[in-house]
């Protein structure tokens, strides 16, 4: 059985350049978004991120396993960040909801390593976005 994308988001892949202490583009050429998908192997329960530069050749940008216990740090609501066993990436989103939904597959993709979570696609996952209107309504008591 094939892969299959359990979501995609637009981003532009960074990698952190240790030496120099920054973050540099993954890939040649010009910096630009990049198309990058969470990738489900069902017949070994693996997954990958794969993302492709948008523009004529599509380069790749990244294909890194995503192992579990892999700490996915969202340090911005744009930009989020992780390790893998040679490198520190980094996507930098083109919205905070391509970041979102991007966190919720990668969340989803780890649960499922751990064994707390089915395999499906990455549904949404639920937002603490302030109080509630209830909460609100008690506050104005």
């Amino acid at each position: 059985m094939s892969e299959t994308s359990i979501c995609q988001a637009r981003a532009t892949v960074m990698l952190y350049d240790d030496a120099n202490k920054k973050w540099v583009p993954s890939g040649n050429g010009p910096q630009v978004f990049s198309r990058v998908h969470i990738y489900h192997n069902p017949s070994n329960n693996t997954f990958r991120v794969v993302g492709r530069k948008i523009q004529q050749d599509q380069q790749v940008v990244i294909n890194c396993p995503i192992a579990k216990g892999l700490k996915y740090n969202q340090a911005t609501a744009s930009f989020h960040q992780w390790r893998d066993m040679r490198q520190v990436w980094g996507l930098n989103f083109g919205s905070k909801e391509d970041a979102m939904l991007f966190a919720n597959g990668m969340h989803h993709a780890l649960e499922v390593l751990e064994g707390t979570a089915s395999v499906g696609t990455a549904g949404p996952r639920p937002v603490n976005n302030g109080p509630s209107a209830e909460e609100l309504e008690q506050q104005r008591r």
